[in-house]
């Protein structure tokens, strides 16, 4: 006896259960809006009996671009990106499409390779996070002429659109706060990773506050991850120096949570001896004891004004924009 071959099931199986045509099933996944709701129901209810799953490639070669969109992100180990990323997925996804996501590790030969990769995939868009990229980047993406989407700064000159904020205008925006405090003395704890560029305007934007304003500065750099660890560390090293900061400002909120474990074991009370601001608004931030302030980035909205906008260009509507989101700085307990 001849042991019975399992068979895939395909879009024509699907539509027979449905009672639809299979032009009207491959409607459903690839034009959602140009099928009623209770027809979609009834294909979705079908395919999930069926288990039934579209060939995304065999969808790409017939329509020259997937149903995919490409995200390379810095680091997958930062919930700011991960936020973005839930959103940006979400208002794609409701829309047929899905997301890619790729770690180059803060490294634009990394991020060239992946976008290389990436487009042999044919996706519909690619979302890029900054505005630093390699010779090689930029010509891939120019010579493929698919929507780009860079998100995370503000900047002028982007390859297609532009979703961000000023991260100088951050650090500006904390060095002014800390010198309207009567503040002589500050600190800066800097995770200086060599492709961490938003981090680095950050620390230009501090470093030109306090200079105009006449204050003095100490700094610490880490060339690690941000970590509670590397906080401790930075905040001990700073607070041991013949000039001890009366406020810091930190790079990253895990950084100022460390600093502040470290304040509790020294004696050194925040924020009555010393002030802390971190970035990122981290959800312990709020929290903590003392609660900490921070720096809160339009995470979300990015992410869905980026699939907003992406999906405008699917439908060859809209044109290539750059838009200024701003940030919130949120004044806590910690100063």
């Amino acid at each position: 006896m001849r042991k019975a071959i399992s068979r895939r099931p395909k879009m024509a199986d699907v539509a027979r259960m449905a009672g639809v045509s299979v032009t009207t099933v491959s409607r459903s996944y690839n034009e959602p809006d140009a099928v009623s709701e209770k027809i979609r129901l009834r294909i979705a209810e079908a395919a999930r009996s069926l288990a039934y799953v579209p060939n995304v490639m065999a969808g790409s070669l017939a329509a020259a671009r997937s149903k995919t969109v490409a995200v390379v992100v810095p680091t997958l180990n930062n919930s700011v990106f991960a936020l973005m990323l839930e959103e940006l997925g979400g208002v794609l996804n409701r829309r047929g499409y899905q997301i890619m996501v790729s770690s180059s590790d803060y490294v634009l030969e990394r991020e060239e390779e992946l976008v290389k990769s990436l487009l042999s995939w044919s996706p519909a868009g690619i979302v890029l996070v900054g505005r630093h990229h390699s010779r090689g980047t930029l010509r891939l993406l120019v010579e493929d002429g698919l929507p780009v989407v860079e998100v995370g700064e503000y900047l002028e000159g982007a390859i297609d659109s532009n979703i961000g904020f000023s991260h100088r205008d951050v650090g500006r925006r904390i060095g002014r706060h800390f010198a309207d405090l009567d503040i002589g003395r500050l600190g800066l704890a800097l995770v200086a990773l060599p492709g961490d560029h938003r981090a680095a305007d950050r620390a230009v934007g501090f470093r030109e506050a306090v200079h105009e304003a006449g204050l003095h500065l100490e700094e610490f750099a880490l060339s690690e991850r941000a970590s509670s660890k590397g906080g401790a560390t930075a905040f001990a090293d700073l607070m041991g120096r013949p000039e001890r900061p009366q406020a810091i400002f930190f790079s990253n909120d895990m950084l100022c949570l460390g600093a502040l474990f470290e304040a509790g074991r020294l004696g050194i009370r925040v924020p009555d001896d010393v002030k802390l601001c971190g970035y990122g608004d981290f959800d312990f931030a709020a929290t903590s004891s003392p609660s900490l302030s921070s720096v809160r980035p339009p995470d979300r909205e990015i992410g869905r004004r980026a699939g907003e906008l992406l999906l405008e260009r699917f439908q060859g509507e809209g044109a290539p924009v750059s838009i200024n989101l701003g940030f919130e700085h949120i004044v806590r307990a910690s100063g």
